[in-house]
């Protein structure tokens, strides 16, 4: 089978196209690499002996995405391609609607037209907005509060009246927690354009000694530490889990929401210490205000992946910290 990858040179669909050729499937990638480098395709070579097939385009053209599909017969597709960035999202809204929405209801456009009908999508953990209660379970209520959460709702329901319509679909929804770690090779892992967003490329920068010190935001939450408290999944777990949403499309179809998570969570502060534990750095860090919007705790019910796909995380904290460190401190 032939899967393409939209976003498949970024972090996540990266290690994903990994996963794909070591179980057997071809892939094909699609990037307008806006945030990632044409290189990771050599480095999925390298890593795999397979040199995936590499389209440079944007999902928001349709002629570019009709050129894709014509030239390989795409059998199913893992959508990655978004803006990501929450903070950006709440400077930038339209931007945000602009790029996730209309370029998955244009990838859609374009997958109906050539008969190919099956689809992971890449959602995550914001749908659930603020919830009362931990652990978050599929079948919770569904809330944005930001416009990147608004813009992976609004597709899980484009998603859902699809499949409502029209039963020939096979669509999985898995909703990602805080992936973070790096392919154990040092090859592949996060690396964002200019400063990061997400806490663990930044604490590999501090590492480095290319940032002065991490920000903690808050140390007055109702956690054991008083930092916010996420589950954090290795992003190899996280790949192999859309391997198994494939399995299972193949088999059964349908429209499901999963959760892909540990079922744990670790507080910022447990991070940091664990970070310096494994590799043996020392991180400066001050505590600051709080982010508005920030939660004080949030972690993932994972037994419907376990039910459905027979997947569960397998990678622990330690692994994820050393390889994030491995790959920032061998890439520039």
């Amino acid at each position: 089978m032939n899967i393409l990858i939209t976003g498949g040179t970024g972090y996540i669909g990266s290690h994903t196209a990994v996963e794909l050729i070591k179980s057997g499937y071809e892939v094909t990638i699609v990037d307008d690499l806006s945030n990632s480098s044409a290189d990771v395709v050599d480095r999925i070579e390298k890593i795999t002996g397979t040199r995936p097939s590499f389209y440079m385009c944007d999902v928001k053209s349709p002629d570019a995405m009709r050129a894709v599909f014509s030239h390989k017969k795409i059998d199913g597709v893992i959508h990655f391609a978004a803006f990501k960035a929450v903070g950006e999202s709440c400077r930038l809204p339209i931007k945000y609607y602009s790029n996730n929405i209309a370029g998955t209801i244009n990838l859609l456009s374009v997958m109906n037209e050539f008969g190919c009908k099956q689809i992971v999508f890449s959602s995550s953990a914001t749908v659930y907005g603020v919830q009362k209660t931990n652990p978050y379970t599929e079948d919770m209520s569904l809330m944005a509060v930001n416009p990147y959460g608004t813009t992976k709702l609004v597709i899980e329901d484009i998603l859902r009246d699809l499949y409502a319509n029209d039963r020939e679909w096979r669509i999985a929804i898995l909703r990602y927690f805080n992936p973070i770690g790096a392919h154990e090779s040092g090859l592949i892992g996060e690396k964002a354009n200019g400063i990061p967003n997400n806490l663990m490329p930044y604490l590999c920068l501090v590492a480095k000694g290319k940032l002065k010190q991490l920000s903690v935001f808050g140390n007055d939450y109702p956690t054991r530490d008083g930092t916010g408290v996420r589950d954090y999944i290795h992003v190899v777990d996280l790949a192999k889990g859309h391997v198994k949403a494939l399995g299972y499309l193949e088999k059964h179809g349908g429209c499901e929401a999963v959760n892909l998570g540990t079922g744990r969570g670790y507080s910022v502060l447990e991070l940091i210490r664990a970070f310096e534990k494994e590799n043996g750095i020392k991180i400066p860090y001050r505590i600051t205000e709080r982010r508005p919007g920030d939660l004080a705790e949030y972690y993932a019910d994972p037994s419907k992946a376990l039910r459905l796909y027979g997947w569960k995380a397998e990678l622990g904290l330690s692994d994820m910290v050393r390889s994030s460190w491995k790959f920032t401190s061998q890439n520039d």
